[in-house]
């Protein structure tokens, strides 16, 4: 049983996201800048509910998301741009995701709040568990759910950054896209000597993104 990170999308100058995350833009000042190389694939046309997509590198890479995941742990920013407790959102309490009514998980999800509220079922086997857990504690709850399949670390990027600095992933697939946000939320803050951790292999594609995966020695 490994933990895994999975088609995670970097800028040049290291940024995950952008500033002013909404409902309407849930990357907020960084758009979809980050996902175009995804959403042009294959897999990505499947999520999206479009007929046809790219099957190249980058689609091998996308489509490694799902097969032998059996639980994924996310932070409260990748469920909603909300923060505060729920019964304070009023109508926005009842937001359910970004994914709709069957999200691409079908998993548990543990999503990491300090203000914790019942779970909630979608369809397609997917139920969103809301935890205050540390790191561990997250990753021995999904472990317990995930039915000796393998842990996805979803995002958003304090929470991966945690989740590295506790040295708790074993395999990381990162996107680095040629793009420069210049502001957002950066990964590698902190995490100075990574690379001493992983063995790092750098993958180029026809569409411009740079495929890294990290190992764990």
């Amino acid at each position: 049983m490994t933990t895994r990170v999975h088609n995670f999308s970097i800028s040049l100058d290291g940024f995950g996201t952008g500033e002013g995350l909404t409902f309407d833009a849930p990357f907020g000042s960084a758009g979809h800048r980050l996902h175009e190389w995804m959403i042009a694939t294959r897999f990505g046309a499947a999520i999206v509910g479009r007929a046809e997509g790219t099957q190249g590198v980058d689609n091998a890479f996308a489509e490694r998301h799902s097969p032998g995941i059996g639980a994924e742990i996310m932070g409260r920013g990748k469920f909603g741009p909300q923060t505060g407790p729920w019964t304070d959102l009023g109508a926005e309490d009842e937001w359910r995701g970004w994914w709709g009514e069957n999200p691409p998980f079908h998993t548990p999800v543990f999503v990491l709040t300090h203000h914790p509220r019942p779970p909630l079922e979608m369809e397609g086997g997917t139920t969103f568990h809301f935890v205050d857990a540390t790191p561990a504690e997250a990753l021995k709850l999904a472990q317990e759910a995930a039915g000796g399949l393998d842990v996805r670390i979803g995002g958003g990027v304090s929470m991966l950054r945690d989740f590295l600095a506790a040295d708790l992933v074993d395999w990381m697939h990162l996107v680095q896209v040629p793009i420069v946000l210049g502001r957002g939320q950066r990964l590698w803050d902190g995490l100075e000597g990574l690379d001493e951790r992983f063995a790092v292999e750098a993958t180029p594609s026809p569409s411009g993104v740079t495929h890294l995966v990290f190992s764990r020695r």
